[in-house]
Order: C-alpha cells, then structure tokens, then sequence
C-alpha cells in the first residue's frame, strides 16, 4: 500500500475512491474527483487501482496534492458474481477501497462499479450494525419539496423485507434524511398500492402498525400509506418499501425520463416551427433539465453498515461521478455512520422496552 503522504491535515475529509469500477474507466473518475476538488475545499482522497494507470491521470488533472494511490492490480468487472468476488477479489480496488473504510483511514468508500460485489465485499468487510437485519441501498429521488429530492430505500440490496426489515428501512432512512440533509423531522411514508389502511400485503400492514408506534422515539413523523404518484411530491421525504419493488420503480423513472427526453428532443425537431419554439423553450426546459437532471442525485448509500459506502451509477459521467463523491463527503464529515448506528441502537432498545 502507498503511504498516506499527503493526508496529514486533521481537518481534511477523506473519501476512499474505487478508481477501477464503471463504464467509463478510470479517466472519467479522476475527471469527477478534479471536480469535487473545485466544490469541497477540504475534501482528500485515497485513490484505489494500478498505480501506473492512475498516477498519469492524477498529473494530467494536477490533483497530486489531493490524492494518495493505493495499488491494487486488479478490478472487479460489471459480469462478475458476487460470489466469484468473494473468493477471489482480495486483491482488487473494490476491495482496497472498502478496506480504507474499515480500517478508519477514509470516512466514506465510492465505487461506480458491480452493485452485487460492491454490497458483497461491504458486508463481509464491514459487517452489519448490531440489530440490523438487512442493509438497504437508499437513493434521492428528484421532488418538489424543500430539498428537491426525496429518500427512497431499498431499491435493490435485497428484494425481500418482513416488517421489521420495513420498520428498520424507516429508520435509516429518517437518520439519512436528518443527518445527511438536515431535515430536522422527517415525514416518513410506507410505499403501498393505495393509502387506506386495509391495504397492501400482510407484512406492510404489520409494518405500519410498527412504524407508527416507533415514530415518537425515532423522532420523525409517519405519514403513513403513500402510493407510487407520491414518490416525488413534497408529501414525504423517505419512502419505505423493498428492493424488489424500489428497483422497479427506480428503473421504471429512469426509463420513463429517457422516453420523454428523447420524445420532446424528436418534437421541437419536427419542423422548422418546432425549432424556433424550441429556442424561445430553451430557458424553461433547462431549468427543467437541471431539477430532473439524475447526475445531480448520484448515489446510492449502503445503510446498515458499518461505515458509509455510496454506490454510483456505473453510466456515470465526471459530473454524476462529482456528485457520488459529495455525497459521501458530506456524511463522511457529518460522521454518519457513527450517528446511525447510535439511532439503531436507542430506537432497538426503546422497542425491546415497549413488547416487554
């Protein structure tokens, strides 16, 4: 491993970077590091993967002062199996980068890479909180409130939840939305095909029942039942369900938002007349663009671990790749998994005391 030379200001956040993971290879991710660089003036970074790869693209970008390499010879692949990793991805930078978190050298770990490996290696490397049963990949959604995106968890760490998976889900979720964003006290809602109470699968309404009793002590406001057209309005700020159905909804958005990008890009086209409304257009559809804009909201956070790794879309450009990188720089300074596990911690023994 290279020594830690350049990180010795104790006021500096450092975030572990899988420099290997995703499409685009490691120019695109360098690229996204000068950029956080430019937003975050204390931010530092170990940079995990070949040495002889990473360390030109470091010089080209002047970013020698901000990074230290950490060499790993090898990478995880977008077709790899987790449990392929497993056995043999010791010597990868995935596995490096998660390393730095466990070891307490970073504060948060992002990757662009293989989202099964990634959750994989976290788990084995960090291990779950104690009380903890299933880890959930929680995202931001764009939406009309304060923030202009809201929480959403799981969407894909696990495609089952019981209950107390969903009671946990909200309870992560509210300590994201209130650590990583500081909603104070956020409206928790519990994703469902209708907001009546005798709805839904047995274990949603035995989930709410458990949310809404949890509430007070967890210090954040049940909403209760909300529907799929809820997600991005200003009626909620996390939205609880299961992986199977949040990555649904999650790639469901992301295909809808494609569809109607390329439907108006074919209508303003269309004819000369199209053109010019385009042109007197053009200032609201960017405004609209930047709102809806899914780079803006990059990252997906493992909770339930400890320590904080951010999962960034594996498409991701140097501008998406800047906003994964943000992300964890601002729970890693915020120090959030410390604050989760601690949130966990009372809320489990707050409803030990209640069933006894």
């Amino acid at each position: 491993m290279t020594e830690h030379s350049h990180l010795t200001v104790k006021n500096n956040t450092i975030v572990s970077v899988d420099a290997m993971g995703g499409d685009h290879g490691p120019s695109t991710i360098i690229a996204g590091l000068l950029l956080s660089t430019k937003q975050h003036s204390n931010i530092e970074f170990l940079v995990h993967g070949p040495e002889d790869k990473l360390a030109p693209l470091i010089e080209k970008h002047q970013l020698s002062k901000f990074c230290t390499i950490v060499h790993a010879d090898s990478a995880v692949s977008m077709d790899d199996k987790p449990s392929q990793v497993m056995r043999h991805g010791k010597g990868t930078s995935m596995w490096s980068a998660i390393t730095s978190v466990k070891q307490k050298e970073a504060g948060s770990c992002v990757s662009c890479g293989n989202t099964g490996a990634l959750m994989a290696i976290s788990m084995v490397r960090l291990r779950k909180l104690p009380g903890i049963n299933r880890p959930a990949i929680a995202i931001l959604w764009p939406s009309f409130g304060v923030n202009r995106f809201n929480v959403m968890l799981d969407v894909g760490a696990d495609i089952r939840a019981d209950e107390n998976d969903l009671l946990q889900f909200a309870l992560m979720g509210a300590s994201y939305a209130r650590n990583g964003f500081g909603v104070d006290r956020p409206r928790v809602g519990l994703l469902n095909v209708g907001t009546e109470e005798h709805k839904g699968r047995t274990e949603l309404k035995l989930a709410y029942d458990l949310i809404m009793d949890t509430a007070e002590t967890g210090n954040f406001e049940f909403v209760g039942f909300v529907e799929g057209s809820d997600i991005p309005t200003a009626k909620v700020d996390v939205i609880v369900t299961d992986g199977f159905t949040g990555n649904i909804a999650l790639k469901t958005a992301e295909g809808t938002a494609g569809f109607i990008g390329r439907s108006l890009r074919q209508a303003f086209n269309y004819s000369l007349l199209s053109k010019l409304s385009a042109f007197f257009a053009y200032g609201p559809l960017r405004r609209l663009k930047r709102h809806t804009d899914p780079r803006a909201v990059n990252g997906g956070v493992f909770l339930g671990l400890n320590g904080t790794v951010v999962k960034s879309h594996g498409a991701a450009d140097a501008t998406g790749v800047a906003a994964a990188i943000g992300l964890a720089y601002r729970l890693g300074e915020a120090k959030f998994s410390t604050k989760l596990a601690a949130r966990v911690a009372s809320a489990n023994g707050s409803i030990k005391e209640d069933r006894n």
